[in-house]
């Protein structure tokens, strides 16, 4: 998605791509220890002015203006002065959280503690739910009685290639046809703590189906491909589903024969309609195929009251990425998501802005990842409505300034993107425009520092320049939410001078059914951090000593844990379960930074596993081992920066194998000189690419660019233990320089070929 300005006249909007597949969700707002820093930016300063606006000339983000209204704007504001600003309100610092247990020591082989940090909303324990919302189908019942007639579900339809306005269905037309589909799964037999699969882009049939199973006490499974190749036939084997829900174009990747556990599924039924082909197919292995119309008629004629589900039932089991490359399936509580909208709802009655019945959000992260799952039951529980895209990401946009939506979701390269598009229009400005535009800039922050909300902080700069930016993201926007990846503070800092709306991020995992931890968004105190303790969280820190993390130290450092709403285990694996959940602490396997005031920080992981820019997660140890297979490879690291959207490697070539190849290709000269030619780097590239097919790697999981080392990793430069296991934090420090050399040259090829 390319968020801009508006062209000049006669110019043509350029429409660009929006790669886009969140999974599990951990947030580095900061960077990993020894990772590197983009050009011009220091870790938690702003950025300098020069760096603000590099002016593009494409677009009007400012009005014509008279040269004379230009030039007295100029001087007054030059003649602005940060010193003249308010402060805090009282001149007292604000309080986020509360400390409810001192550090501890290391004792008897356990490992030292920091406090513990729990919200300041909860300072005198967790809230109380109410008694008619504890589950998830409470959220949805109670909503659907008090809402009848609201908006609740919006698509696009498309016919002939055409795509139409929004249509939707009202809080009651939804529940009914929740009622349907559950009385339709009733008369199939299905028991109530069955799994249901769902699997397919985001629509309303979607929600009917999950609904569906929080009212008669099934668990959903959402299905999601991108985990992997074989990752849904893995699924549904191993969380033994009996019912698939499935879009038109995934029903024949169930019906196909690599798709081996399908025969255990008793039904499948269709988001529209199957092909009589396809019918035949499914009966052919036992499986009945309804198209949604047959299956909703169904229920019409055997309607079966709903069986509610208890807080501690599971609501759904979310499969993520492994270590191993096996999904690994996440059980999720129904009371915990019912402490998840009473958390939110505390959080957002801080605000003079409360988000009412009019809100409206766009929906087109996927349902099977927990951000948008989440995001769409508050606003299921607010009665306010939810609109999906209509499937295309490079023509996001459209779907933007159709809907106009007031809150946006995404993960960093969504922000990205927007940030790009800004840029791009601003450097084709006129330089005056350009000194405005930088001036207006640096007015608005320098107001947000000191303590004014974005409404407040320059209404004058909004209404001259800013307001061509919300435009751009529908005119309605109020609350952007980045997740799934590291945004950089750079970038969260010019969306919340520009964007005309609150800029929110923060840190979590699926395991933690989203945000551990939040910023509050008119304070510009926490930006470059991942905020505090939500609602029903408590966080502290544990000792790594074989990383240095020292809780106790200063700055106090360490693993992240959380206590308070997550997840209940891993299903089928308690050995899993045992692992990561402590003493009722759930071990993240990040590293943070804590301030005395409990403000976090992620800086490192302890896991070899990381997210990149579009929000994918990667296991580093595993695609080393798939990697190493080709034999002219002896060695190699793999390094993703996760404000990259791409991994680099660092190979020891195999010395006699590449001998041999330098022979036969032609090349001349020693070992060492051999590595260095451009030739025997596209020539590694192509092997690591040709083993990433075989293997049915996922796109971001090939190698884009490699450093070749002819020396192995080796002691002596402490690159590896003395049992020969990386070390990766001392791999990075290294290399540095040559990586950023590497990245630095994917970057201008990527620019090139998206001039061309």
């Amino acid at each position: 998605m390319t968020a801009g300005v508006k062209p000049e006249e006669g110019e043509d909007e350029a429409k660009s791509s929006c790669p886009l597949c969140p999974g599990r969700h951990t947030c580095y707002n900061g960077r990993d220890k020894g990772s590197r820093s983009r050009k011009g930016e220091t870790h938690g300063d702003h950025p300098s002015p020069s760096r603000v606006a590099y002016i593009p000339r494409s677009a009007t983000l400012l009005p014509p203006l008279p040269v004379s209204f230009i030039i007295n704007s100029i001087r007054e504001l030059s003649a602005f002065s940060a010193g003249s600003l308010c402060v805090m309100e009282g001149g007292t610092k604000k309080v986020f959280t509360v400390q409810v247990e001192d550090g501890k020591p290391g004792k008897d082989g356990r490992p030292a503690v920091g406090p513990v940090f729990r919200s300041a909303l909860s300072k005198d324990g967790f809230p109380q739910l109410e008694p008619d919302m504890k589950t998830s189908w409470d959220v949805f019942r109670v909503a659907a009685g008090k809402y009848p007639d609201n908006r609740m579900l919006g698509w696009r339809p498309v016919k002939d290639a055409v795509i139409g306005p929004y249509l939707w269905k009202s809080y009651k037309e939804v529940y009914e046809e929740v009622l349907q589909v559950g009385s339709a799964l009733q008369q199939l037999g299905v028991e109530p703590g069955s799994r249901i699969g769902i699997y397919g882009s985001n629509c309303p049939q979607w929600i009917a189906a999950m609904q569906a199973c929080n009212g008669y006490s099934l668990i959903c499974v959402p299905l999601y491909d991108t985990l992997g190749a074989g990752a849904v036939d893995f699924i549904i084997d191993h969380a033994e589903i009996d019912v698939i829900f499935a879009q038109d174009k995934k029903i024949k990747e169930i019906l196909s024969p690599n798709c081996k556990s399908a025969k255990r599924v008793k039904a499948l039924v269709a988001f529209t309609s199957a092909t009589s082909e396809q019918i035949t197919s499914a009966d052919q292995i036992g499986m009945k195929l309804y198209s949604w119309n047959d299956f909703l008629n169904m229920g019409k004629d055997n309607p079966a009251k709903p069986c509610a589900p208890k807080p501690n039932d599971t609501c759904t089991i979310m499969y993520t990425s492994g270590t191993s490359g096996q999904p690994k399936g996440v059980m999720l509580s129904h009371e915990s998501h019912a402490m998840y909208v009473k958390g939110v709802d505390l959080f957002m009655d801080q605000f003079d802005d409360k988000m009412t019945t009019d809100d409206v959000f766009l929906s087109f992260l996927p349902l099977a990842h927990i951000l948008d799952r989440m995001i769409e039951e508050y606003f299921f529980h607010k009665g306010a409505s939810v609109g999906y895209y209509h499937g295309d990401l490079n023509a996001l946009r459209d779907d933007l300034m159709e809907l106009k939506p007031t809150l946006l979701v995404g993960v960093p390269r969504v922000y990205e993107k927007i940030y790009e598009g800004i840029l791009k229009a601003l450097s084709e400005l006129r330089p005056l425009r350009r000194i405005i535009f930088n001036a207006l800039y640096n007015r608005k922050l320098a107001n947000m520092k000191a303590g004014y909300t974005y409404k407040t902080a320059s209404p004058f700069a909004d209404m001259l320049a800013f307001r061509k930016v919300k435009a751009r993201l529908g005119g309605r926007l109020r609350l952007l939410i980045s997740g799934g990846a590291p945004l950089s503070n750079e970038i969260e800092e010019f969306l919340r001078v520009t964007s005309c709306a609150y800029f929110i991020q923060g840190y979590g995992l699926t395991e933690t059914l989203g945000p551990s931890t939040i910023c509050y968004p008119d304070d510009m105190s926490l930006l470059g951090t991942v905020g505090v303790a939500a609602t029903y969280t408590e966080l502290r820190l544990e000792e790594v000593p074989e990383m240095g993390y020292d809780p106790l130290g200063t700055p106090s450092c360490g693993e992240i844990c959380v206590r308070g709403n997550f997840f209940t285990g891993y299903y089928k694996n308690p050995e899993l379960t045992n692992e990561a959940v402590v003493d009722g602490w759930f071990h993240t396997g990040d590293i943070g930074e804590m301030t005395s005031d409990g403000i976090l920080k992620v800086i490192d992981r302890k896991k070899n596993i990381f997210k990149l820019s579009q929000g994918e997660y990667v296991a580093v140890e595993y695609l080393e081992k798939v990697y190493g297979f080709p034999p002219i490879v002896e060695d190699i690291w793999v390094y993703g920066d996760s404000f990259r959207s791409m991994l680099v490697a660092v190979v020891n070539p195999h010395e006699e194998n590449t001998i041999k190849w330098a022979e036969s290709n032609g090349y001349k000269g020693s070992f060492d000189e051999i590595c260095k030619s451009e030739g025997f780097k596209e020539y590694i590239l192509k092997e690591l690419a040709s083993v990433a097919a075989k293997n049915k790697q996922r796109g971001f999981e090939y190698i884009k660019g490699v450093v070749l080392d002819p020396i192995p990793f080796d002691i002596e430069r402490d690159l590896v233990t003395a049992t020969m296991k990386k070390r990766r934090s001392n791999m990075l420090k290294y290399y540095k320089s040559e990586i950023d050399e590497v990245y630095q040259k994917l970057e201008k090829q990527r620019v090139a070929a998206k001039a061309k």
